[in-house]
């Protein structure tokens, strides 16, 4: 296939010349990644089909009846919205199958639509207040906010719609709930009506993943008591409001549900970031500002970058405190190459200093540079057969605070690999930090694992290219995960010692105790095949 990829741009190159055959490549990638779009767009509508509520089941939850039917108050600010969509907006909340909600108004713009103000006008459930000036989407809201009468507060943008089934879902959610003060659910977007495309099938919460990037982003809907707690919006973060609202309020509650259906459809037209992800760069430097805000309310220390590989994804960096001690243990698997070049890689690359290197052999003849104090050879007892109790009975022999597992195919590509992944371990919450992975062939190794639906362990992006960022941006984006790969991992001693079998056991048994697992992108290394012997 590659081959005869090569034989036409040859031949294309002597027929055409230079220019013209990059214009054909271009074109021929364009048709491709145009035939790719249609056929997702295509599977997802099948999706839609077979997941989403037929008129028969759309009619029998009209007649339902809740045993606690709580009052929704939809919020929503408007400036100079399209008339279009905001019928669309409109029709969306009139169908809904759950009928106790009001529509909130505040317009900001400086002219009175009267279209807009007579469909306002014309329904009992919709209040409206026109201010004539633009106070900012957060002033906005906040208005809007004013005039709430429900139990429960929905944030919505002006543009977005909400299937039939939406409130539907959110107050089941509640029933079955009571304790629950924060419900978030999937989306996924559209440029006309009853045109869907690109689904986003959430994590249910995830605080490592939110402190990187608001993956929750527009329709939430809060406990009015909670958003009492948090307050108001604030406008020196407009263009990321609500992120730095989500921030607040989960730093308020831990009652946060995650409705694993697709129950809003955000709009995307030119001036949008769900169109154009460069639409609104401002929003973007709100959005650092806004995790770095939360650290400081949380009383954790560390430093909000913005690496760049995908627009509105953070790298949070956590300081290390207290200078800990780290033992990297690596088991030598009598490949001697593939040892020196993982040794020399830590020793060249490594920016933290205080280290140990613990080096599982029993081969006598091994021959390794030791030119670095720090690189221990450590002898374990013959009787010891799997690698897991090897690991573990080198733990115990161990001296760091903190221990790195490494295989040792592995090179490291990453200088303050330690700094990173100290900065997360240290934190009482987490129980075990995992790094980005990569072959020798420069696809996607390992990036940890999830559960779906049926409750079956997937490695996320496995043998996927190098460069691709993944659905959502799963591979730049810092999460909280089901497992790690030992091949590469940070946990503290007390944890190791206490035995595992395999790295997927060790994972679930800190999960079982409450503590986080957590995929950090911003560790990388290559993990080599292993010879056939």
């Amino acid at each position: 296939m590659i081959k005869q990829m090569f034989q036409k741009m040859k031949s294309d190159l002597k027929r055409y010349g230079f220019f013209k055959t990059i214009q054909k490549i271009m074109i021929r990638i364009l048709k491709l990644n145009r035939k790719n779009t249609e056929s997702a767009k295509q599977t997802y509508q099948k999706w839609i089909l077979q997941n989403e509520p037929s008129c028969e089941e759309l009619e029998k939850q009209r007649k339902n009846q809740f045993l606690y039917e709580p009052k929704i108050s939809i919020v929503v600010p408007l400036y100079n919205t399209n008339e279009n969509f905001f019928l669309e907006l409109l029709n969306s909340l009139l169908v809904q199958t759950y009928g106790k909600w009001e529509l909130c108004i505040v317009d900001g713009s400086k002219e009175q639509n009267e279209t807009i103000f007579a469909m306002c006008s014309r329904c009992s459930k919709v209040r409206y207040k026109f201010l004539g000036e633009n106070k900012g989407i957060s002033e906005n809201t906040n208005r809007a906010l004013e005039m709430v009468s429900g139990d429960y507060i929905a944030f919505l943008d002006h543009d977005d719609c909400l299937p039939p089934f939406s409130l539907y879902e959110i107050v089941k959610t509640i029933n079955e709930n009571p304790e629950v003060e924060f419900i978030y659910s999937d989306e996924d977007k559209m440029e006309r009506e009853e045109e869907r495309f690109d689904p986003y099938f959430k994590p249910d919460f995830s605080p490592e993943t939110l402190t990187c990037h608001n993956y929750i982003t527009h329709f939430v809907v809060l406990r009015k008591d909670l958003v009492e707690k948090v307050g108001k919006l604030d406008s020196r973060f407009d263009g990321a409001q609500d992120f730095d609202f989500v921030l607040r309020a989960t730093e308020q509650t831990q009652n946060i549900i995650h409705i694993p259906k697709v129950l809003y459809h955000w709009r995307a037209h030119k001036h949008s970031t769900a169109q154009v992800a460069h639409a609104k760069n401002y929003a973007y430097e709100a959005g650092m500002q806004a995790i770095q805000e939360h650290l400081e309310r949380t009383k954790v220390a560390g430093i909000v970058k913005n690496p760049g590989e995908i627009p509105g994804i953070y790298q949070v960096k956590y300081e290390v405190k207290n200078n800990p001690s780290v033992s990297i243990i690596i088991l030598d698997k009598n490949d001697e190459k593939a040892l020196t070049r993982c040794l020399k890689s830590i020793l060249k690359l490594t920016s933290y200093k205080k280290y140990e290197v613990c080096i599982l052999s029993n081969n006598e003849s091994l021959n390794l540079p030791r030119e670095d104090q720090r690189v221990k050879i450590i002898k374990y007892d013959k009787d010891l057969k799997e690698d897991f109790e090897i690991l573990n009975w080198g733990a115990k022999n161990a001296i760091g605070e903190f221990v790195v597992s490494l295989d040792c195919q592995t090179k490291l590509l990453t200088p303050d690999w330690l700094e990173v992944f100290l900065g997360y371990a240290q934190r009482q919450d987490i129980g075990v930090v995992g790094a980005r992975i990569y072959n020798q062939h420069k696809t996607i190794q390992n990036i940890g694992t999830a559960y779906d639906i049926a409750e079956n362990a997937e490695e996320l992006l496995a043998q996927l290219p190098s460069d691709w960022c993944g659905y959502f941006g799963q591979k730049v984006a810092t999460r909280n995960v089901k497992t790690v790969s030992n091949a590469c991992f940070i946990t503290r001693k007390e944890w190791y010692e206490k035995g595992w079998i395999t790295d997927v056991d060790f994972c679930l048994k800190i999960l079982e105790k409450g503590y986080q697992v957590v995929y950090n992108p911003y560790v990388e290394l290559i993990q080599y095949e292993r010879k056939q012997k």
